[in-house]
């Protein structure tokens, strides 16, 4: 097999790997409608789930054998090596998910997660096929994909008072996302690290640009 075979082949598998991962989408959809509580119990329950058949895997070659033939196909290499043990890129989603609903505001955790997906999906896609230019640790093309793409997430996801302040501050966010998923190395996976930092980063703006605004999403549960 030659090198563009193996190219063409290894962007089929990454295709696959995001539109599995945009079902994903559907964590801050249900959100919107459900209680911090809720949220909480499901995406707690998910994850205990997800993190004990994830490292059973690697302890049990009858588990590890059902996992692979069911999952292998959507492993990168990362994720499957026995001395380093690793989650895999879905358990971090139900993870960081976990941790999003708990320690986030309704509103920000919506928009900080759902940046991750549609930008993490765009950065991949256009950064793999088109990607030419270098910038900073991978290219030019993924990381404007990631902004551009986060930046029309932001004009859709609920705001407060949708004050013009709210979208300036998701750009803000969706500009340090992009920036963020260009610079992890894999010291922590960006499924964990960008919805945080996104989050973190728009916390800090409201409350610098708006310390008096509830963020709460008192006109929906939770």
């Amino acid at each position: 097999m030659n090198q563009t075979d193996r190219s063409t082949i290894d962007y089929k598998d990454e295709l696959v790997r995001k539109l599995i991962h945009l079902i994903s989408l559907s964590i801050p959809i249900v959100y919107y409608f459900i209680s911090k509580t809720s949220a909480a119990i499901i995406l707690g329950s998910l994850s205990f789930v997800a993190v004990t058949l994830d490292l059973a895997r690697y302890f049990s070659p009858k588990i590890g054998k059902v996992f692979y033939m069911i999952f292998g196909f959507l492993l990168r290499r990362h994720e499957v090596d026995e001395k380093k043990k690793n989650l895999n890129g879905a358990t971090y989603v139900l993870l960081s998910g976990l941790i999003g609903v708990l320690i986030f505001p309704k509103v920000i955790f919506i928009t900080s997660f759902a940046i991750l997906i549609i930008g993490d999906i765009m950065a991949a896609l256009i950064g793999r096929k088109f990607g030419k230019h270098k910038f900073l640790a991978k290219s030019l093309e993924g990381t404007l994909a990631f902004f551009i793409s986060s930046c029309i997430v932001v004009l859709f996801t609920p705001k407060i008072g949708y004050f013009q302040g709210e979208f300036i501050i998701g750009f803000v966010a969706a500009f340090t996302g992009a920036i963020t998923e260009n610079i992890s190395l894999g010291f922590v996976d960006d499924n964990l690290s960008i919805p945080l930092i996104v989050g973190f980063s728009m916390w800090i703006l409201y409350l610098i640009i708006f310390p008096n605004l509830d963020l709460t999403l008192s006109n929906v549960p939770g």
